[in-house]
């Protein structure tokens, strides 16, 4: 009887060794549960975020939809987090392959059969990256017990393909840290503000503690809880002998020192750029149905991109190894970007201090004496009403009412019924009271901006802005909003002049005329008087940015327009809605910041107009090279003309209506540049340029009607000028940008000979450049 007993247990161990083996291999033949294929297993985390990397190597930021993943190589992981990591996951890490017999049989017995919740836990590092990869949650403690052996079994399978370094750095690639920070490096930046090579001791136990469970140990809610889980991870590392009993004794009784800031593509440096190149690089074909008729010009512009620029819709036009198309939420490519981290920096510091800080404060000093702040006081109450209530049926609020059944009087009796909310400020958010529509209001009543800066050379847009502040201003007036450029046209018309054989030396009557435009007249006016009468050379023309010799040197080269209409097109200026006219020299069209820079590179680089660059080249997850982008190069005048240019527009700075770069702001450098400001003082400009870089400014309201009052206050020289000089002098005082006030344009000795005698000597600054003039309805025009 014992023999037989005996007999049948060892039938019944044998039986389960047989029946656990045959378990085990229909796991990994795939017959049960769920097994990865091959090439899962050899690729494990396929998704990650594309990030954005500056010419000097910072990341400016990363896409993703959901994941923030973005992954780092063990090298550019601190030691500290590989120690840390073994002496609290998994000690024996390097003495098993995948499965610690040893762990799992004291959680066994320990857990399963005292119950000791405390006991630890019997996974390996590699079985918590099989179960993070490829098991879902369990929704019962069965559910759990059976994903076990599957885990096991993909852990198995993952030792086979991967060394004990590259798991390690699977896991720390793969694990989620809270706050949108997937991801060793994430984490390292969201709470630390560091690159995880720079973690210390400290921070890496943080960090690994919260692999425990990092909603209970999060150091953001929890931070004395995730302390004194960091010290249980440093008492670990001294078990394992990677600490000393002295180093813990210091390490313990320290803070985390938190630099916790949340990932937010809707923040930090280049936000409107990243937005652009989002748009862009995920575009589809453009397809006219799909544009309102309102947007004809927007269609216009994105389908000559998509035919000439390879980097709009580059996502939809190539494809990977697979034969899908990319994605840059999750290929993780890396774009390397034309911006400079610097001199971005230096951009945004430079339009936020002058226009958040300094004009901002002054325009709204209107709100005391002006019952229509923001609007201008030439406007009705009616008008106002009803620019406001087209912000209204635009807005979020009235088309979740009006889908949900709500009628109009319900709507408005909304919009004005005082609610609490969080309004934005320039120096922080602030809550309030307010009713929407005053709210809508209020916003308007926020200047705007947009700078960009380029090398002529090449056409590399080295910073880019594209307002004050992407989370409250989202439109971009960098790259995609158009607004009226006033005087900074008249180089345009001078320059085909120069390419007609004119020399800056020849004169022009600097007298008020009637002209002819569509059969209306057309009187261009000047309020600064001075040389009235006179045949003045075009130099000094330009210089005092004289509506009255602008437009009849124009009467006299382009009566019709037609010619500088063609000529636009060939400086990169796309919008389809200018049209040939006499009254065009004096810039009533719509352009964005980017056109006016790219478009002036010309008079730098020799007449040859390079187009704006914003990546020179895409990688793949891998490594790999996926794509390059060069400079794209037109010429549009003569390198004669160009010269001529450059000595007519250094005394735009020099004499003109530029002066105040020199004695208000001390900058010594060669410089050639425009002022310009449309109507009303709606729209203010500046576009200048030194020997290797052109930069465009502008400054202005949402609205045309939301403008300063004075000329003073609201010409180019007053709002945009200010910001390239603050900018500028920033970039000159950082050496190791390369860009030296010392250096000066290269133009032949014979063509920069030019006398300035006829300059006047009592000019003092701009304030009174602003040359306005009359026009017929249809013509809108300026500075």
């Amino acid at each position: 009887m014992r023999r037989k007993f005996i007999f049948f247990l060892w039938g019944l161990f044998i039986c389960l060794i047989l029946s656990t083996s045959l378990a085990f291999l229909a796991i990994e033949r795939g017959w049960i549960g769920y097994k990865p294929d091959l090439e899962d297993i050899q690729t494990p985390i396929s998704k990650f975020a594309s990030q954005i990397i500056t010419s000097d190597g910072k990341q400016l930021g990363t896409w993703s939809r959901s994941e923030n993943r973005v992954f780092v190589s063990k090298d550019s992981i601190s030691n500290h987090v590989f120690e840390a990591l073994i002496a609290t996951e998994d000690v024996r890490f390097f003495n098993h392959s995948g499965i610690d017999g040893k762990a799992l049989a004291r959680a066994i017995l320990k857990r399963g059969v005292f119950g000791q919740k405390n006991a630890g836990g019997g996974s390996t590092i590699t079985q918590q990256l099989a179960k993070q990869l490829y098991s879902k949650t369990a929704s019962s403690t069965l559910q759990r017990v059976l994903q076990k052996p599957i885990e096991w079994v993909i852990a198995v399978e993952i030792e086979r393909y991967f060394t004990k370094e590259e798991i390690m750095t699977l896991y720390l690639n793969y694990f989620d840290f809270l706050h949108n920070a997937v991801g060793i490096k994430t984490a390292a930046n969201v709470y630390f503000g560091k690159t995880p090579h720079e973690l210390t001791l400290n921070e890496a136990a943080t960090l690994i503690g919260m692999c425990k469970n990092p909603s209970y140990f999060n150091p953001i809610r929890e931070p004395e809880r995730c302390r004194l889980r960091r010290n249980v991870v440093l008492r670990q590392m001294v078990k394992a002998g990677y600490l000393s009993e002295d180093s813990y004794s210091m390490l313990q009784d320290t803070p985390l020192s938190l630099n916790f800031h949340r990932i937010d593509h809707k923040e930090g440096s280049g936000a409107y750029l990243r937005e652009y190149l989002r748009k862009i690089l995920m575009a589809d074909k453009p397809q006219k149905e799909k544009y309102k008729p309102w947007q004809m010009q927007m269609f216009f512009s994105d389908s000559i991109a998509w035919e000439n620029d390879p980097l709009y819709g580059w996502c939809k036009k190539n494809k990977k190894k697979d034969g899908t198309h990319y994605d840059i939420y999750t290929d993780g490519l890396k774009v390397h970007t034309t911006i400079d981290s610097r001199m971005q920096k230096y951009a945004e510091e430079a339009v936020f201090g002058h226009v958040a800080l300094t004009l901002q404060p002054q325009f709204n000093l209107k709100k005391k004496t002006s019952p229509n702040f923001p609007y201008s006081n030439n406007l009705s109450s009616q008008k106002i009403n009803d620019i406001l209530q087209r912000s209204i049926r635009q807005s979020e609020r009235f088309r979740t009412m009006k889908n949900d059944g709500a009628g109009e009087e319900e709507i408005n009796l909304s919009f004005r019924t005082p609610t609490p909310m969080t309004v934005y400020t320039h120096h922080g958010e602030v809550d309030t009271l307010m009713s929407p529509i005053d709210s809508i209001r209020y916003y308007k009543s926020f200047l705007r901006a947009g700078l960009v800066s380029i090398d002529p050379m090449n056409g590399h847009v080295k910073a880019y802005v594209g307002g004050l502040n992407y989370s409250h201003f989202q439109y971009d007036m960098a790259m995609v909003g158009r607004r009226q450029i006033g005087s900074t046209m008249k180089p345009f018309v001078f320059a085909m002049a120069m390419e007609d054989n004119f020399t800056p030396e020849e004169t022009v009557l600097n007298a008020q005329q009637t002209y002819y435009v569509a059969g209306r007249p057309w009187t261009p006016r000047n309020t600064n008087h001075a040389r009235a009468g006179e045949m003045v050379s075009l130099k000094w023309a330009l210089s005092q940015s004289s509506n009255w010799a602008t437009a009849n040197l124009m009467s006299q080269i382009d009566p019709s327009g037609t010619r500088l209409n063609a000529l636009l097109l060939n400086f990169g200026i796309t919008n389809p809605d200018i049209h040939p006219s006499m009254s065009l020299c004096l810039g009533p069209c719509d352009i964005t910041v980017a056109e006016m820079a790219s478009a002036y590179t010309a008079f730098v680089n020799k007449g040859i107009r390079s187009a704006p660059l914003l990546v020179t080249r895409i990688e793949d997850n891998e490594g790999n090279i996926v794509a390059e982008f060069t400079p794209r190069m037109n010429e549009v005048i003569s390198e004669k003309s160009s010269y001529n240019m450059i000595e007519m527009m250094r005394a735009v700075i020099d004499q003109g209506t530029g002066r105040r770069l020199r004695y208000k702001f001390n900058i010594t450098a060669p410089i050639g540049g425009k002022t310009g400001t449309t109507n009303n003082n709606s729209d203010g400009w500046f576009v200048g340029y030194t020997p290797r870089l052109v930069t465009a400014c502008w400054v202005g309201g949402e609205d045309r009607d939301i403008h300063f009052n004075s000329t003073a206050m609201g010409q180019g020289a007053s709002t945009a000028l200010p910001i390239w000089a603050y900018y500028m002098n920033k970039i000159f005082r950082n050496t190791l940008l390369g860009y030296k006030q010392e250096e000066d344009f290269n133009v032949p000795t014979k063509l920069s000979s030019i006398a300035d005698s006829e300059m006047p000597e009592d000019l003092s600054g701009d304030s009174s450049s602003k040359d306005p003039v009359s026009i017929t309805p249809d013509v809108s025009i300026f500075d």
